[in-house]
């Protein structure tokens, strides 16, 4: 979802028989160019997300961004973003090439795993890795495999006012935008007639 200048929306998630339910909510923020763009949203279904296995048994999900010739199924963000599903099988090795200039992060979901070359301290679950810039990483595993998201984006390098759902770049911006919501023009976009 793109939230721009117009999305309102409210989630209400069931989750299992038990209420559980777990999942990762990933927001990217947009530069002042494009803060009040048309609004957009789509539904992306699993089985829309390619999955690419290595020789060695890692399995790759690619939600957005490109691993080898498999495309992910969400793209057209600002901000050039990678998210990927990684699971490392144990005694095994995943290399990944990395855009240089992008801040990079692995945030690890399950298992053990070593996140840099010299497999000095393993990371698990709950942890994250955020790494400089380099032209690939390196995630090794020993008697564990590991699960991780690997996401990465082109920074925009602007201040960031944020309150409730509204991310603008000064106060003065977010109570504007505010004040639009209260009053009913926050919403730039309209419909086209006939639908």
């Amino acid at each position: 979802m793109t939230a721009g200048s117009g999305i309102i929306h409210q989630e209400m998630p069931r989750g299992d028989y038990e209420g559980k339910m777990e999942g990762f909510q990933l927001w990217a923020n947009l530069p002042r160019s494009h803060k009040m763009m048309e609004p957009r949203y789509r539904d992306i279904k699993s089985a829309e997300v390619p999955e690419v296995v290595l020789k060695n048994g890692a399995k790759i999900k690619v939600i957005c961004g490109r691993v080898g010739e498999q495309v992910g199924p969400v793209t057209g963000i600002i901000i050039d973003p990678e998210y990927l599903d990684v699971t490392v099988p144990a005694k095994a090795e995943f290399k990944h090439p990395t855009k240089y200039g992008h801040t990079m992060f692995a945030y690890v979901i399950e298992g053990l795993g070593y996140f840099d070359e010299t497999k000095r301290y393993p990371i698990g679950n709950g942890a994250i890795c955020l790494y400089a810039d380099g032209d690939h990483i390196v995630v090794t595993t020993v008697e564990e495999p590991v699960r991780f998201l690997l996401i990465s984006g082109k920074p925009i390098g602007e201040p960031v006012a944020w309150y409730g759902p509204i991310v603008m770049n000064s106060d003065e911006e977010l109570q504007l935008a505010f004040k639009e919501y209260q009053n009913g023009t926050f919403i730039k976009h309209k419909k086209p007639s006939g639908i």
